[in-house]
C-alpha cells in the first residue's frame, strides 16, 4: 500500500497488489522473476534469521532480560502449545524445529508487511532523484506465497505418513474402519480431496486474513482521497489506525500461530493414524 495516492478519483486499491517484474528471470515455463513479494519475502526471511539468533543465541543467562525472556515465551508457546500438543513424541525432535521456524517465519513476515518500507514500484522525484515511495505490503497477502509453504507441509505430511506407516498402512488410514464394501466408491474419493482441501485451506486462510487487513486499511485511507473531504479525514484515519493496530496486535499472531498449529497436527496424524 504506497502512502503516494493517484489523482483524485483514480484510487483503485487492486492497484496495489499488482506485482510488476523488477528483475526478469524466466526459465522455461517458470517465471523466477523477482518482484515486489519476492523482495518482502527476502527481508522477511533476513528479519527471521536475525531474530532467532538475537532471541536465543546471544547473552543468555540464568537470570534472564527481558530480551531472553521474551525468546523463551516464543519457545515455550511452540513447544507446549503447537509441537507437544500435536506431534507424537518420536516425532518432536525432528519437526519441532520445523513448526517453530514456520510460525517464526510468518509472523515475522506478517509484521514486516505493517512497517512502512521504501518498497515500492511508485517513486517520487528529489533533487532529479526517483526514489521508491513508502508502503505497506504483506507477502503472505500473495496466494502463491502462502501456497509454497502450505506445500512444505503437505509434502511432509505424506512424506512422514509413509515413512512412519508403509505405503499400505497409510492410505489404508485414509479410510474409516468399518466401512461397508459399497461405500468404499464414495468414501476413497472423498478422502482424497479431502486430503488437497487442506492444502487450500492452509493457504486460502492466511492469505485471505492478511489481504483483508491491508484492503480495509487502504480503503479507509484513500476514501480521504476519493471524496475529497475534510470531515472524513479523521474518520477514516482513526478507523485506519484502529483496524492496523488490531491488524499488527492480534491477527498476525493468530494467522502464524494457526498455520504453524495445523501444519503440525497434519504431520502428527499421519505419523500416527490412529490418534
Amino acid at each position: 500500500m504506497s502512502f503516494v495516492f493517484a489523482a483524485e478519483g483514480d484510487f483503485d486499491p487492486q492497484h496495489e497488489f499488482l506485482l510488476e517484474e523488477w528483475i526478469p528471470i524466466h526459465i522455461g515455463p517458470l517465471d523466477m522473476s523477482v518482484n515486489k513479494a519476492v523482495v518482502y519475502l527476502w527481508v522477511g526471511g533476513l528479519a527471521t534469521i536475525f531474530l532467532g539468533i538475537w532471541l536465543m543465541r546471544f547473552g543468555l543467562s540464568l537470570k534472564p532480560d527481558r530480551r531472553q525472556t521474551a525468546g523463551e515465551a516464543i519457545y515455550e508457546l511452540v513447544q507446549s502449545q503447537i509441537a507437544e500438543s500435536s506431534l507424537p513424541s518420536k516425532a518432536l525432535r525432528l519437526w519441532f524445529p520445523y513448526v517453530a521456524s514456520l510460525f517464526l517465519f510468518i509472523w515475522v513476515v506478517n509484521i514486516v508487511g505493517f512497517l512502512p518500507l521504501p518498497i515500492s514500484n511508485d517513486t517520487y522525484e528529489v533533487f532529479g532523484v526517483d526514489l521508491p515511495t513508502f508502503g505497506i505490503y504483506a507477502a503472505t497477502a500473495n496466494l502463491s506465497v502462502t501456497l509454497a509453504l502450505a506445500l512444505i507441509t503437505f509434502a511432509a505430511t505424506h512424506v512422514e505418513g509413509i515413512r512412519y506407516n508403509g505405503v499400505r498402512r497409510y492410505l489404508k488410514s485414509w479410510i474409516p474402519e468399518g466401512v461397508p464394501g459399497p461405500l468404499l466408491a464414495l468414501i476413497v474419493p472423498l478422502e482424497i480431496i479431502s486430503q488437497f482441501m487442506r492444502l487450500i485451506s492452509l493457504s486460502v486462510r492466511l492469505f485471505a486474513n492478511m489481504l483483508a487487513g491491508h484492503m480495509l486499511i487502504l480503503v479507509m485511507l484513500g476514501l480521504i482521497f476519493i471524496f475529497s473531504s475534510w470531515f472524513l479525514i479523521p474518520i477514516s484515519v482513526v478507523a485506519g489506525t484502529v483496524i492496523y493496530l488490531f491488524e499488527v496486535g492480534i491477527v498476525v499472531t493468530i494467522q502464524a500461530f494457526v498455520f504453524a498449529l495445523l501444519s503440525a497436527i497434519y504431520i502428527g496424524a499421519a505419523i500416527e493414524p490412529e490418534h
